[in-house]
């Protein structure tokens, strides 16, 4: 088994679309599931398949994304590049951070539209993408 992609319920999807497509996502494709509900699919230019699936159905009530959800985590190459294409495509990066002392990863926090918040990573030199059993060694 393995994992497909995450999905977010979203308020207004053409906001949502400017976010993350300005996070550097681009859209797969979109299905219309009726009464105008939709699905849009999206990945990261360098990845194989979908990664993040947009779910808009305006009929529903605006997303609350309470207290069952805490963040989605996204691994970058660069963070202080990142953290400036970001900023210059309109969005608000937090500070840079150093979760694990100044060896470790390199960590940013950013909130999409809706509430959703999201980690970006930078993992330091030689360490592998994602976190392995190595990290709990």
């Amino acid at each position: 088994m393995k994992t497909l992609f995450v999905s977010y319920r979203v308020t207004d999807l053409a906001r949502s679309l400017g976010f993350y497509t300005a996070l550097g996502y681009v859209e797969l494709g979109r299905v219309e599931v009726g009464d105008g509900a939709r699905l849009v699919i999206l990945k990261f230019p360098g990845e194989p398949a979908a990664s993040l699936e947009l779910v808009h159905r305006p009929g529903d009530a605006p997303v609350d994304v309470g207290s069952g959800f805490d963040h989605l985590a996204i691994q970058v190459e660069t963070l202080a590049t990142t953290l400036k294409t970001l900023t210059e495509a309109g969005l608000e990066p937090g500070p840079l951070q150093f979760p694990g002392g100044p060896d470790g990863p390199k960590t940013s926090w950013l909130t999409d539209p809706d509430g959703y918040r999201i980690e970006l990573v930078e993992w330091p030199p030689g360490h592998l993408d994602g976190i392995t059993e190595a990290d709990f060694a």
